[in-house]
Protein backbone atom coordinates (compact mmCIF):
# COMPACT_ATOMS: atom_id res chain seq x y z
CA UNK A 1 0.00 0.00 0.00
CA UNK A 2 1.31 3.38 -0.59
CA UNK A 3 2.37 5.25 1.87
CA UNK A 4 -0.61 7.92 2.42
CA UNK A 5 -3.88 8.26 4.50
CA UNK A 6 -6.82 7.22 2.31
CA UNK A 7 -8.94 5.88 5.21
CA UNK A 8 -9.31 2.42 6.29
CA UNK A 9 -8.94 -0.27 3.66
CA UNK A 10 -8.37 2.68 0.57
CA UNK A 11 -5.86 1.86 -2.20
CA UNK A 12 -5.12 3.92 -4.86
CA UNK A 13 -7.76 2.64 -7.21
CA UNK A 14 -8.78 3.21 -11.08
CA UNK A 15 -12.56 3.84 -11.11
CA UNK A 16 -13.51 3.16 -14.83
CA UNK A 17 -16.92 4.99 -15.36
CA UNK A 18 -19.35 4.42 -17.88
CA UNK A 19 -22.44 5.97 -19.37
CA UNK A 20 -23.67 8.93 -21.80
CA UNK A 21 -21.26 11.73 -22.01
CA UNK A 22 -23.33 14.18 -19.55
CA UNK A 23 -23.05 11.99 -17.34
CA UNK A 24 -19.16 11.69 -17.48
CA UNK A 25 -18.67 15.07 -17.39
CA UNK A 26 -20.90 15.69 -14.36
CA UNK A 27 -19.15 12.50 -12.02
CA UNK A 28 -15.69 13.60 -13.86
CA UNK A 29 -16.42 17.39 -11.99
CA UNK A 30 -17.36 15.62 -8.66
CA UNK A 31 -14.63 13.47 -8.29
CA UNK A 32 -12.06 16.22 -9.24
CA UNK A 33 -13.59 18.50 -6.52
CA UNK A 34 -12.36 15.73 -3.85
CA UNK A 35 -8.81 16.58 -3.36
CA UNK A 36 -8.58 15.32 -0.07
CA UNK A 37 -8.12 11.92 -0.99
CA UNK A 38 -8.45 11.82 -4.65
CA UNK A 39 -10.00 9.67 -6.86
CA UNK A 40 -8.20 7.93 -10.69
CA UNK A 41 -11.01 7.92 -13.29
CA UNK A 42 -11.07 5.98 -16.23
CA UNK A 43 -14.34 7.21 -18.72
CA UNK A 44 -16.20 5.22 -21.28
CA UNK A 45 -18.90 6.62 -23.24
CA UNK A 46 -22.36 4.80 -23.95
CA UNK A 47 -25.83 6.71 -24.46
CA UNK A 48 -28.14 4.28 -25.00
CA UNK A 49 -26.19 0.71 -23.34
CA UNK A 50 -26.30 -1.41 -26.47
CA UNK A 51 -22.36 -1.21 -26.38
CA UNK A 52 -21.57 -1.10 -22.96
CA UNK A 53 -20.82 -4.80 -22.34
CA UNK A 54 -18.24 -3.70 -24.59
CA UNK A 55 -17.03 -0.59 -23.03
CA UNK A 56 -17.07 -2.33 -20.12
CA UNK A 57 -14.76 -5.21 -20.99
CA UNK A 58 -12.71 -3.30 -23.30
CA UNK A 59 -11.39 -0.66 -20.15
CA UNK A 60 -11.83 -2.89 -17.24
CA UNK A 61 -8.27 -4.33 -17.46
CA UNK A 62 -7.22 -0.88 -16.57
CA UNK A 63 -9.21 -0.49 -14.17
CA UNK A 64 -10.07 -1.53 -10.25
CA UNK A 65 -13.80 -1.28 -10.33
CA UNK A 66 -16.67 -0.24 -12.72
CA UNK A 67 -19.40 2.59 -11.96
CA UNK A 68 -22.18 2.32 -14.06
CA UNK A 69 -24.71 5.74 -14.81
CA UNK A 70 -27.75 3.38 -13.82
CA UNK A 71 -29.17 0.06 -13.34
CA UNK A 72 -30.05 0.11 -16.24
CA UNK A 73 -26.72 0.20 -18.59
CA UNK A 74 -25.21 -2.10 -15.11
CA UNK A 75 -27.81 -4.97 -16.03
CA UNK A 76 -26.80 -4.60 -19.61
CA UNK A 77 -23.48 -5.00 -18.94
CA UNK A 78 -23.87 -8.34 -16.78
CA UNK A 79 -26.56 -9.61 -18.69
CA UNK A 80 -24.02 -11.37 -20.77
CA UNK A 81 -21.97 -13.03 -17.85
CA UNK A 82 -19.70 -11.62 -14.64
CA UNK A 83 -17.60 -8.84 -15.32
CA UNK A 84 -13.69 -9.06 -14.65
CA UNK A 85 -14.00 -6.31 -11.81
CA UNK A 86 -16.31 -5.29 -8.85
CA UNK A 87 -18.79 -3.52 -10.16
CA UNK A 88 -21.84 -0.66 -8.86
CA UNK A 89 -24.02 1.66 -10.00
CA UNK A 90 -25.57 5.36 -8.96
CA UNK A 91 -29.11 4.62 -7.82
CA UNK A 92 -32.21 6.36 -9.59
CA UNK A 93 -34.51 8.56 -7.66
CA UNK A 94 -33.92 10.35 -4.49
CA UNK A 95 -33.61 13.76 -4.58
CA UNK A 96 -33.25 13.46 -8.40
CA UNK A 97 -36.75 13.19 -8.63
CA UNK A 98 -38.13 16.36 -6.90
CA UNK A 99 -35.19 18.52 -8.22
CA UNK A 100 -36.31 17.40 -12.01
CA UNK A 101 -40.42 18.18 -10.61
CA UNK A 102 -38.72 21.55 -9.81
CA UNK A 103 -36.85 22.30 -12.98
CA UNK A 104 -40.10 20.85 -14.88
CA UNK A 105 -42.23 23.29 -12.58
CA UNK A 106 -39.77 26.11 -13.15
CA UNK A 107 -38.89 25.71 -16.87
CA UNK A 108 -43.04 25.24 -17.86
CA UNK A 109 -41.18 22.20 -19.99
CA UNK A 110 -43.90 20.12 -18.69
CA UNK A 111 -46.92 19.95 -16.47
CA UNK A 112 -45.46 17.86 -13.53
CA UNK A 113 -49.15 16.90 -12.64
CA UNK A 114 -49.42 14.70 -16.43
CA UNK A 115 -46.18 13.78 -17.50
CA UNK A 116 -45.06 9.91 -17.23
CA UNK A 117 -42.14 9.27 -15.49
CA UNK A 118 -39.60 6.17 -15.92
CA UNK A 119 -36.71 4.31 -13.79
CA UNK A 120 -38.24 5.14 -10.22
CA UNK A 121 -40.18 2.68 -7.97
CA UNK A 122 -43.99 3.44 -8.10
CA UNK A 123 -44.40 4.37 -4.32
CA UNK A 124 -41.24 6.78 -4.40
CA UNK A 125 -43.18 8.67 -6.92
CA UNK A 126 -46.58 8.36 -4.87
CA UNK A 127 -44.59 9.68 -1.08
CA UNK A 128 -42.55 12.33 -3.31
CA UNK A 129 -46.35 13.90 -4.45
CA UNK A 130 -48.24 13.25 -1.23
CA UNK A 131 -45.40 15.68 0.59
CA UNK A 132 -45.56 18.00 -2.66
CA UNK A 133 -49.52 18.22 -2.20
CA UNK A 134 -49.76 17.58 -5.66
CA UNK A 135 -52.26 14.92 -7.35
CA UNK A 136 -50.74 12.42 -9.36
CA UNK A 137 -54.33 10.91 -11.18
CA UNK A 138 -52.70 11.65 -14.13
CA UNK A 139 -48.62 10.60 -13.66
CA UNK A 140 -47.62 7.43 -15.02
CA UNK A 141 -44.78 5.83 -13.83
CA UNK A 142 -42.51 2.77 -15.51
CA UNK A 143 -40.41 1.19 -13.20
CA UNK A 144 -37.00 -0.05 -13.78
CA UNK A 145 -36.84 -4.23 -13.55
CA UNK A 146 -33.78 -6.12 -15.52
CA UNK A 147 -36.13 -6.82 -18.22
CA UNK A 148 -36.77 -3.58 -19.21
CA UNK A 149 -35.08 -2.42 -22.61
CA UNK A 150 -34.69 1.74 -23.31
CA UNK A 151 -36.92 1.08 -26.36
CA UNK A 152 -40.09 -0.02 -23.68
CA UNK A 153 -39.41 3.46 -22.07
CA UNK A 154 -39.43 5.41 -25.12
CA UNK A 155 -42.37 3.78 -26.14
CA UNK A 156 -44.18 4.03 -22.60
CA UNK A 157 -44.00 7.70 -23.05
CA UNK A 158 -44.60 7.97 -26.84
CA UNK A 159 -48.09 6.37 -26.70
CA UNK A 160 -49.25 8.35 -23.34
CA UNK A 161 -48.02 11.27 -24.92
CA UNK A 162 -49.90 10.69 -27.93
CA UNK A 163 -52.82 9.65 -26.93
CA UNK A 164 -52.90 13.45 -25.21
CA UNK A 165 -52.81 11.39 -21.52
CA UNK A 166 -49.58 13.61 -20.39
CA UNK A 167 -47.62 17.04 -21.31
CA UNK A 168 -44.22 15.34 -21.72
CA UNK A 169 -41.88 12.98 -19.86
CA UNK A 170 -39.45 12.51 -17.31
CA UNK A 171 -36.33 9.95 -17.87
CA UNK A 172 -33.18 8.66 -16.70
CA UNK A 173 -31.76 7.49 -20.08
CA UNK A 174 -29.88 9.84 -22.27
CA UNK A 175 -30.92 7.93 -25.55
CA UNK A 176 -34.37 8.19 -24.55
CA UNK A 177 -34.47 12.12 -24.14
CA UNK A 178 -32.15 12.02 -27.29
CA UNK A 179 -34.98 10.59 -29.27
CA UNK A 180 -38.16 12.08 -27.44
CA UNK A 181 -36.79 15.59 -28.31
CA UNK A 182 -36.11 14.73 -31.62
CA UNK A 183 -39.82 14.06 -31.66
CA UNK A 184 -40.83 17.16 -30.37
CA UNK A 185 -42.36 15.65 -27.11
CA UNK A 186 -41.08 17.36 -23.92
CA UNK A 187 -39.39 15.85 -22.00
CA UNK A 188 -36.67 16.15 -18.83
CA UNK A 189 -33.34 13.95 -17.51
CA UNK A 190 -33.87 12.70 -13.90
CA UNK A 191 -29.92 13.00 -13.41
CA UNK A 192 -28.14 12.18 -9.78
CA UNK A 193 -27.38 14.84 -7.46
CA UNK A 194 -23.99 15.11 -6.49
CA UNK A 195 -24.35 13.85 -2.95
CA UNK A 196 -25.47 10.58 -4.88
CA UNK A 197 -22.22 10.82 -7.14
CA UNK A 198 -20.09 11.45 -4.29
CA UNK A 199 -21.31 8.43 -2.66
CA UNK A 200 -21.41 6.22 -5.27
CA UNK A 201 -17.70 7.00 -6.19
CA UNK A 202 -16.94 6.25 -2.08
CA UNK A 203 -18.53 2.75 -2.44
CA UNK A 204 -16.76 2.05 -5.71
CA UNK A 205 -13.83 2.82 -4.13
CA UNK A 206 -14.38 0.97 -1.20
CA UNK A 207 -15.42 -2.19 -3.53
CA UNK A 208 -12.26 -1.88 -5.60
CA UNK A 209 -10.09 -1.57 -2.27
CA UNK A 210 -11.27 -5.16 -1.33
CA UNK A 211 -12.74 -3.48 1.34
CA UNK A 212 -16.01 -4.78 3.30
CA UNK A 213 -19.13 -2.81 2.78
CA UNK A 214 -21.09 -4.19 5.42
CA UNK A 215 -22.93 -1.47 7.72
CA UNK A 216 -23.56 -4.43 10.01
CA UNK A 217 -19.93 -5.10 10.84
CA UNK A 218 -18.83 -4.85 14.23
CA UNK A 219 -16.85 -1.64 15.69
CA UNK A 220 -15.66 -1.84 18.47
CA UNK A 221 -13.96 1.87 20.51
CA UNK A 222 -11.91 1.69 23.38
CA UNK A 223 -12.21 4.74 25.82
CA UNK A 224 -9.58 4.55 28.04
CA UNK A 225 -8.20 7.25 31.25
CA UNK A 226 -4.40 8.00 31.12
CA UNK A 227 -2.12 6.38 33.42
CA UNK A 228 -1.34 10.38 34.35
CA UNK A 229 -5.26 10.34 35.61
CA UNK A 230 -5.13 6.81 37.98
CA UNK A 231 -4.24 7.19 41.78
CA UNK A 232 -1.59 5.51 43.88
CA UNK A 233 -4.59 3.41 45.19
CA UNK A 234 -7.16 2.06 42.40
CA UNK A 235 -8.95 0.70 45.23
CA UNK A 236 -13.15 0.67 45.23
CA UNK A 237 -12.71 3.02 48.63
CA UNK A 238 -10.87 5.88 46.11
CA UNK A 239 -13.83 8.57 45.63
CA UNK A 240 -11.87 10.52 43.66
CA UNK A 241 -11.39 8.03 40.91
CA UNK A 242 -14.39 6.33 41.44
CA UNK A 243 -16.77 9.93 40.70
CA UNK A 244 -14.39 10.01 37.60
CA UNK A 245 -15.02 6.93 35.70
CA UNK A 246 -18.77 7.59 36.47
CA UNK A 247 -18.72 10.88 34.70
CA UNK A 248 -16.59 9.04 31.65
CA UNK A 249 -19.22 6.56 31.82
CA UNK A 250 -22.10 9.59 31.79
CA UNK A 251 -20.45 11.21 28.75
CA UNK A 252 -19.91 7.96 26.72
CA UNK A 253 -23.68 6.94 27.49
CA UNK A 254 -24.93 10.55 26.15
CA UNK A 255 -22.02 10.24 23.02
CA UNK A 256 -23.17 7.09 22.51
CA UNK A 257 -26.83 7.48 22.06
CA UNK A 258 -26.13 8.67 18.45
CA UNK A 259 -24.22 5.98 17.38
CA UNK A 260 -26.89 3.38 18.94
CA UNK A 261 -23.96 1.76 20.76
CA UNK A 262 -23.51 -0.06 23.99
CA UNK A 263 -21.44 1.43 26.77
CA UNK A 264 -19.97 -1.38 28.96
CA UNK A 265 -17.12 -1.23 31.92
CA UNK A 266 -13.96 -2.97 30.48
CA UNK A 267 -11.99 -3.04 33.45
CA UNK A 268 -10.95 -0.35 36.69
CA UNK A 269 -9.06 1.55 33.80
CA UNK A 270 -11.46 1.70 30.15
CA UNK A 271 -14.56 1.28 28.56
CA UNK A 272 -15.76 -0.49 25.48
CA UNK A 273 -18.49 0.87 23.08
CA UNK A 274 -19.90 -1.48 21.04
CA UNK A 275 -21.52 -0.38 17.70
CA UNK A 276 -21.65 -1.34 13.72
CA UNK A 277 -19.47 0.04 10.92
CA UNK A 278 -22.47 2.21 9.52
CA UNK A 279 -22.87 3.88 13.01
CA UNK A 280 -19.66 4.85 13.86
CA UNK A 281 -19.10 6.20 10.05
CA UNK A 282 -22.55 8.15 11.38
CA UNK A 283 -20.99 9.05 14.56
CA UNK A 284 -17.12 10.35 13.16
CA UNK A 285 -18.75 12.49 9.72
CA UNK A 286 -17.68 9.32 7.85
CA UNK A 287 -14.48 8.41 9.56
CA UNK A 288 -13.54 12.35 9.41
CA UNK A 289 -12.93 12.63 13.35
CA UNK A 290 -12.47 10.76 16.50
CA UNK A 291 -15.27 9.80 18.19
CA UNK A 292 -15.88 10.95 22.19
CA UNK A 293 -12.36 12.68 22.60
CA UNK A 294 -13.25 16.82 22.29
CA UNK A 295 -16.68 15.86 24.73
CA UNK A 296 -14.50 13.70 26.98
CA UNK A 297 -12.16 16.12 27.30
CA UNK A 298 -14.61 19.30 27.55
CA UNK A 299 -16.64 17.33 30.57
CA UNK A 300 -13.91 16.09 32.21
CA UNK A 301 -10.77 18.38 31.76
CA UNK A 302 -8.28 15.19 30.86
CA UNK A 303 -7.51 13.99 27.77
CA UNK A 304 -8.46 10.02 27.51
CA UNK A 305 -7.01 7.39 24.88
CA UNK A 306 -8.87 6.22 22.15
CA UNK A 307 -8.56 3.31 19.79
CA UNK A 308 -11.20 1.82 17.10
CA UNK A 309 -10.87 -1.55 16.11
CA UNK A 310 -12.80 -3.32 12.99
CA UNK A 311 -12.47 -6.71 12.20
CA UNK A 312 -14.89 -9.64 10.66
CA UNK A 313 -15.69 -11.08 14.73
CA UNK A 314 -15.85 -9.29 17.92
CA UNK A 315 -12.54 -11.11 19.05
CA UNK A 316 -10.63 -9.64 16.13
CA UNK A 317 -12.12 -5.97 16.29
CA UNK A 318 -11.43 -6.11 20.24
CA UNK A 319 -7.70 -6.84 19.62
CA UNK A 320 -7.33 -4.08 16.90
CA UNK A 321 -9.22 -1.81 19.30
CA UNK A 322 -6.52 -2.67 21.92
CA UNK A 323 -3.61 -2.02 19.64
CA UNK A 324 -5.13 1.29 18.68
CA UNK A 325 -5.47 2.70 22.20
CA UNK A 326 -1.95 1.46 23.20
CA UNK A 327 -1.15 3.52 20.38
CA UNK A 328 -2.80 6.18 21.52
CA UNK A 329 -1.38 5.97 24.37
CA UNK A 330 2.49 5.67 22.98
CA UNK A 331 1.30 8.87 20.84
CA UNK A 332 -0.04 11.45 23.17
CA UNK A 333 -2.44 14.15 21.52
CA UNK A 334 -6.05 15.21 20.67
CA UNK A 335 -6.95 12.58 18.40
CA UNK A 336 -7.45 8.90 17.98
CA UNK A 337 -6.34 5.82 16.30
CA UNK A 338 -8.18 3.15 14.09
CA UNK A 339 -6.79 -0.34 13.14
CA UNK A 340 -9.09 -2.57 10.94
CA UNK A 341 -8.79 -6.42 9.70
CA UNK A 342 -7.28 -4.30 5.88
CA UNK A 343 -4.37 -2.93 8.23
CA UNK A 344 -3.33 0.71 9.11
CA UNK A 345 -3.51 2.45 12.12
CA UNK A 346 -5.52 5.83 10.66
CA UNK A 347 -5.11 8.88 12.81
CA UNK A 348 -8.20 10.65 13.19
CA UNK A 349 -8.52 14.08 14.78
CA UNK A 350 -10.73 15.27 17.38
CA UNK A 351 -12.09 18.35 15.60
CA UNK A 352 -11.64 16.70 12.18
CA UNK A 353 -9.77 19.38 11.11
CA UNK A 354 -6.11 17.66 11.24
CA UNK A 355 -3.11 17.87 8.85
CA UNK A 356 -4.57 16.87 5.43
CA UNK A 357 -3.10 13.24 4.70
CA UNK A 358 0.14 13.27 3.14
CA UNK A 359 0.65 13.22 -0.65
CA UNK A 360 2.84 11.71 -2.66
CA UNK A 361 5.10 14.35 -4.41
CA UNK A 362 4.61 15.21 -7.85
CA UNK A 363 7.29 14.23 -10.08
CA UNK A 364 9.12 17.93 -10.66
CA UNK A 365 9.09 17.13 -14.56
CA UNK A 366 5.61 16.53 -15.06
CA UNK A 367 4.46 19.42 -13.30
CA UNK A 368 6.37 21.49 -15.18
CA UNK A 369 4.96 19.84 -18.21
CA UNK A 370 1.51 20.62 -16.86
CA UNK A 371 1.86 24.22 -15.44
CA UNK A 372 3.19 25.06 -19.62
CA UNK A 373 0.20 23.25 -21.00
CA UNK A 374 -2.18 25.28 -18.88
CA UNK A 375 -0.65 28.48 -19.38
CA UNK A 376 -0.86 28.05 -22.88
CA UNK A 377 -4.71 26.99 -22.84
CA UNK A 378 -5.03 30.41 -20.69
CA UNK A 379 -3.38 31.99 -23.14
CA UNK A 380 -5.91 30.92 -25.44
CA UNK A 381 -8.98 31.68 -23.22
CA UNK A 382 -9.63 27.86 -22.73
CA UNK A 383 -10.30 27.09 -19.48
CA UNK A 384 -12.42 23.68 -19.86
CA UNK A 385 -8.64 21.75 -19.67
CA UNK A 386 -9.70 19.21 -22.38
CA UNK A 387 -6.94 18.04 -24.54
CA UNK A 388 -6.22 15.54 -27.08
CA UNK A 389 -2.65 14.40 -28.82
CA UNK A 390 -2.95 17.00 -31.69
CA UNK A 391 -4.38 19.92 -29.56
CA UNK A 392 -0.67 19.29 -27.35
CA UNK A 393 1.66 18.79 -29.97
CA UNK A 394 0.49 22.27 -31.19
CA UNK A 395 0.41 23.69 -28.30
CA UNK A 396 4.44 22.57 -27.80
CA UNK A 397 5.43 22.18 -30.90
CA UNK A 398 5.97 18.36 -30.76
CA UNK A 399 5.26 15.62 -32.97
CA UNK A 400 1.71 13.88 -32.18
CA UNK A 401 4.34 10.66 -31.22
CA UNK A 402 5.92 12.87 -28.21
CA UNK A 403 2.35 14.57 -27.42
CA UNK A 404 1.07 11.40 -26.69
CA UNK A 405 3.29 10.04 -24.62
CA UNK A 406 3.19 13.44 -22.75
CA UNK A 407 -0.22 12.37 -21.74
CA UNK A 408 0.28 8.80 -20.62
CA UNK A 409 3.25 10.52 -18.88
CA UNK A 410 0.30 13.23 -17.16
CA UNK A 411 -1.87 10.07 -16.59
CA UNK A 412 0.75 8.25 -14.70
CA UNK A 413 1.38 10.98 -12.44
CA UNK A 414 -2.38 11.73 -11.72
CA UNK A 415 -2.46 14.55 -13.34
CA UNK A 416 -4.73 13.62 -16.29
CA UNK A 417 -8.02 11.23 -16.76
CA UNK A 418 -8.53 9.50 -19.91
CA UNK A 419 -11.96 10.52 -20.99
CA UNK A 420 -14.21 8.88 -24.11
CA UNK A 421 -13.19 10.44 -27.68
CA UNK A 422 -15.56 13.26 -28.71
CA UNK A 423 -18.36 12.45 -31.60
CA UNK A 424 -17.23 13.15 -34.39
CA UNK A 425 -18.84 12.97 -38.40
CA UNK A 426 -15.12 12.06 -39.96
CA UNK A 427 -14.30 8.83 -41.05
CA UNK A 428 -11.53 7.13 -38.93
CA UNK A 429 -10.78 6.25 -34.94
CA UNK A 430 -11.20 9.66 -32.96
CA UNK A 431 -9.18 10.65 -31.03
CA UNK A 432 -8.75 10.23 -27.20
CA UNK A 433 -8.93 13.37 -25.03
CA UNK A 434 -7.66 13.72 -21.56
CA UNK A 435 -8.82 15.89 -18.83
CA UNK A 436 -5.95 17.75 -17.31
CA UNK A 437 -6.24 18.22 -13.55
CA UNK A 438 -4.06 21.17 -12.63
CA UNK A 439 -5.68 21.92 -9.34
CA UNK A 440 -4.16 18.89 -8.35
CA UNK A 441 -0.66 20.96 -8.41
CA UNK A 442 -2.17 23.49 -5.76
CA UNK A 443 -3.32 20.37 -3.68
Amino acid sequence: MKDRETGPGFEDVTIGVLGAENFLNRISAVARAEVRTPYRLLAASDDKGAGVREEALRIAENVDVLLFSGPLPYDLATSGGSLPVPATFIPTGGVALPTALLRGTLSETVDTARVSIDSVNTREVRETYSELGVDMTDVHVIEYHEAVSPEQFLDFHVERYEAGRTSGAITTVPWVTETLTAAGIPNLVMAPAPLTMRNALRTARLLGSGARMEDSRIAIVIVRLPASALPNRTSSSNFWFQELKLSLHRTLLHEARRMDAAVLQRDEQSFLVITTMGSLRTGTDDLQRAPFLANVSSALGIEAEVGIGLGRTTVEAEEHAQAAVNLSAEQPGDRAFLIGPNGGPISLAASGTGPAPVREPVAAQHAKTLRSIVQALDAEGDSKRVVDADRIAKLQGVTLRTARRTLHNLVDAGLAWPMPPARQQKVGRPPVRYQLLDERLEA
